[in-house]
């Protein structure tokens, strides 16, 4: 059989469980966002093309982790399979190496890299951003749409606003009453002759600007309460728009929001050595993520052939076992590096160095068809286990 047809045969071995693992697990990371968004579609009124974008704009996220890990189990999954059924022998015995076996592996592991390394690098950052801005649209658009004349509005989180004209083409409101509950020691009564919201999509920010008017105040003191009458030619609300807004909109973006080009002018105008090891700990992060699926074709080919005798169940384990700790060891290093604990590029590149050695001994042991003991005494254990629980039932 010629080489090329067998290197096509492996490959469609792994991407076949890869793409469906693919699948599955960015819908499960998505599940856990699409009961507060239908709660916007049924609660709020938002359209279900403004979802769909907001799901959109999440994926790149979710894909950074969802894509390393789905190529890992197509690995473990595809080589289980194969030496399951003696084929890996057979190629051997045609006198393919295991060795010969890794031109597919690898390609599909640069490809799922380089995908990786685009979405690190832009698609997370623009895809957060992107996020950030239409959810504020969507408040920003609410917060004028919910507003009608002789109509008391609560939309606001602590407001109640009234107003008794509203012209929906300008967006003035004539004769206006709010009552404001933001703080428990200071409660206010505020009318206005008029007022109009305004809106800054670059700092995410809602102001209520009312003109001629007068706050009345009761605030809270030891001496006892009073009560103040303040009156104002012009005076400035800013909105908060509720729990959608909080947890997506800072008038600040946060470092994993920041795009390639503005995270390196952060790093080089950062005023403290805390703020600059922050940006650079973001900068190598967005470095090492895209590596994961090449270290885990390494690890990925040696566990699955040995992990054959286990079934699809087994190599699914030792999938999300291998995966665990390496994102477990980074979230650990990273934390080190942010906290200057250690040396940043040393202690941000650990995981990677230590999977990278480990993966290569993996894989010479394979070739050398020598088995990996602690492999084995972790499928011994999760046989028991599995049949201790089939017992039980």
């Amino acid at each position: 059989m010629p080489a090329s047809r067998i290197h096509r045969y492996i490959a469609k071995e792994i991407a076949t469980p890869a793409l469906l693992g693919l699948s599955v697990f960015t819908l499960m990371i998505l599940m856990g966002r699409i009961i507060r968004l239908v709660e916007m579609v049924l609660n709020k009124g938002v359209p279900a093309k403004e979802i769909f974008l907001l799901f959109a704009y999440l994926l790149p996220a979710f894909l950074v982790i969802t894509i390393p890990l789905s190529f890992l189990l197509g690995v473990l999954l595809g080589f289980g399979r194969l030496s399951s059924e003696s084929e890996t022998v057979a190629l051997k015995a045609s006198g393919l190496s295991l060795y010969g076996m890794l031109k597919p592996v690898f390609l599909l592991a640069a490809m799922a890299s380089v995908l990786t390394g685009a979405l690190t690098l832009y698609g997370e950052p623009a895809g957060n951003t992107a996020f950030r801005s239409k959810v504020f649209e969507i408040a920003a658009s609410r917060a004028t749409v919910g507003i009608s004349p002789k109509i008391f509005n609560d939309e606001f989180d602590g407001l109640v606003l009234y107003t008794n004209e509203f012209d929906a083409q300008n967006g003035l409101m004539t004769g206006v009453f709010i009552s404001d509950q933001r703080t428990d020691s200071e409660a206010s009564t505020i009318f206005a002759k008029q007022g109009r919201i305004f809106s800054d999509p670059g700092k995410y920010t809602l102001t209520l600007r009312l003109e001629n008017g007068n706050i009345h105040r009761t605030p809270k003191s030891a001496q006892g309460d009073s009560y103040q009458t303040i009156a104002f030619s012009a005076y400035d609300i800013s909105l908060n728009m509720g729990k959608e807004l909080e947890d997506g909109q800072t008038v600040k973006k946060k470092d994993k929001d920041l795009s390639h080009s503005e995270l390196a002018t952060a790093i080089r105008e950062a005023k403290t050595e805390e703020e600059s090891r922050r940006y650079r700990v973001q900068w190598h992060k967005r470095l090492v993520l895209p590596l994961a699926p090449l270290l885990f074709a390494l690890i990925g080919i040696p566990l699955g052939i040995q992990s054959h005798r286990s079934g699809k169940g087994g190599g699914f384990a030792i999938g999300l076992i291998v995966f665990l700790v390496y994102y477990i060891l980074f979230s650990f290093t990273k934390t080190l590096a942010t906290e200057g604990i250690l040396p940043l590029i040393p202690t941000m590149w650990a995981p990677t160095m230590l999977f990278l050695a480990g993966g290569l001994y993996l894989l010479h042991l394979a070739a050398m068809e020598r088995r990996f003991v602690l492999l084995d005494l972790l499928l011994e254990g999760m046989d028991r286990f599995r049949r201790l629980i089939q017992r039980k039932r």
